[in-house]
């Protein structure tokens, strides 16, 4: 009994931008949960398990191409397949 939908393994640094060297496709082919100092969070554009951060789109500041800047929030992150 093979399962043959194997999910590929959570990196340590993984971002939601494709233009990041971070970025990983085949992990996006599936649903990820961050949960962040206990709590699930769904805002969540790029995160680092060892070194503890997570960073998030602010609501109203933008960068000069017009995207929105990040902020970057510490804490006890933990990312799993939902």
């Amino acid at each position: 009994m093979s399962d043959t939908n194997q999910k590929p393994e959570l990196p340590d640094h993984l971002a939601g931008n494709p233009r990041s060297p971070h970025y990983v496709a085949e992990c996006f082919e599936y649903p990820i949960g961050i949960r962040f100092n206990g709590k699930e969070r769904t805002d969540v554009e790029e995160y680092c398990i060892s070194e503890g951060w997570v960073k998030i789109a602010s609501p109203k500041a933008k960068d000069r191409y017009g995207n929105p800047m990040l902020i970057k929030l510490k804490g006890e992150v933990e990312a799993y397949y939902q």
